[in-house]
């Protein structure tokens, strides 16, 4: 039976952040965990799917292979969770992920509740970059190198925020919970208003002494050289999500990701059609009668190609295997030579003469003319809107 999609088993998008990742796990294992579900084994499977699914995607080397590859980026690389099929397995297995018992917070063995910001810190934006491949570049796939202007850690006090020995105190706006908590009644009776404390700013403590280099927020601008693998077969819009790549959470809080958007450079001679690749070939009338020998270019260097003896405008030729190589496979699209006729437009005396004399031959006068015609424009229709 074929997997399904990962995100569409957690029911996210594709860009998700790693919290909504977690919150959609927690959702599916608390509606399908089997002490819910006692002796239904669909509701087990389901559970195992999206704990398998939670594996791959709140891991950021596996989820960027699975996001380039597919489920193929993960069948040779020891990812997947084959090896999980009991219960007991998958319970100590998240129980390390999400530093805790998850499972006893589900089902009510433990109450406590803890800030997120207080514990992890703040997770950094996301970074969007336009990188721009050439026809060939795409065709093959190809490693980049990228520049990346963003917030990174502050190293003079290690993301802290606080200058050295200096350290935290507990938020006297709050008394260390990072919420405000405003109760108002009604006649409707009483309501209580929680939001995040505005002194702290959720964290529960705040800097006794901030560092001078980063000014307290654990983040200073730098830049990055990044390498980015291209798999051949991107087309434009495409995106490749590279996990951590992104900006500096504050309070060393996990870094967001960098999506490098694909744009496709127009070609020269070239036109992409999916995973084939038009190339437009004009003869002269001579070449097309009497067939000829040319030498093309291609995506991967010239060759040569034979044309046969009486090619028609319209004609095209099909070059296997010479197109795109495609996403995700080790097949390649074709290449497409579209065959036009020269006709030109000025003539010495001589020229003409020997035109004149030829169009009396009989294999040179048009011989079913609207025909002809009808079968040129199906071809090019075929090319070019099928």
């Amino acid at each position: 039976m074929e997997k399904r999609d990962y995100y569409e088993v957690l029911g996210i998008s594709r860009d998700a952040s790693i919290d909504e990742i977690k919150s959609a796990y927690r959702k599916l294992a608390m509606k399908y965990h089997p002490d819910r579900n006692p002796g239904n084994p669909d509701a087990e499977e389901k559970f195992k799917e999206a704990a398998e699914a939670y594996d791959v995607l709140s891991d950021p080397d596996k989820r960027q292979r699975y996001d380039t590859y597919g489920h193929r980026g993960l069948s040779n690389s020891g990812t997947g969770f084959s090896g999980y099929t009991d219960i007991n397995d998958i319970f100590s297995r998240f129980s390390d992920i999400f530093g805790g018992s998850i499972f006893d917070d589900f089902f009510g063995t433990s109450s406590r509740r803890r800030s997120h910001k207080r514990d992890m810190g703040e997770r950094g934006s996301d970074l969007r970059v336009r990188l721009s491949l050439t026809l060939e570049e795409i065709a093959n796939g190809v490693e980049k190198t990228l520049k990346v202007k963003k917030m990174g850690r502050c190293e003079t006090c290690q993301g802290s925020g606080a200058k050295s020995n200096s350290g935290y105190a507990t938020c006297p706006t709050c008394g260390g919970s990072g919420e405000i908590r405003q109760v108002s009644r009604s006649v409707f009776g009483q309501f209580v208003n929680i939001s995040t404390c505005p002194n702290c700013g959720g964290y529960g403590q705040v800097i006794k002494e901030k560092c001078e280099i980063c000014n307290g927020d654990g983040r200073v601008t730098v830049e990055e050289t990044i390498q980015v693998s291209i798999p051949a077969g991107v087309e434009e819009g495409n995106y490749i999500p590279l996990r951590g790549k992104g900006n500096a959470g504050r309070r060393n809080g996990p870094s967001g990701d960098l999506i490098v958007v694909i744009e496709e450079k127009p070609h020269d001679i070239f036109t992409r059609q999916g995973d084939n690749i038009l190339y437009p070939l004009t003869l002269s009338f001579p070449e097309a009668a009497l067939g000829a020998e040319i030498e093309i270019p291609t995506i991967d260097g010239k060759e040569k190609i034979k044309i046969n003896p009486g090619t028609q405008p319209g004609a095209t030729l099909i070059l296997r295997g010479k197109g795109i190589k495609r996403l995700n496979y080790d097949s390649r699209g074709d290449m497409i030579v579209l065959i036009n006729v020269y006709i030109p437009t000025k003539l010495n005396a001589k020229e003409k003469e020997l035109l004149k004399e030829l169009s009396k031959s009989e294999n040179i006068t048009v011989k079913g003319k609207n025909k002809k015609n009808k079968d040129f424009f199906e071809k090019v229709k075929d090319t070019f809107f099928s």
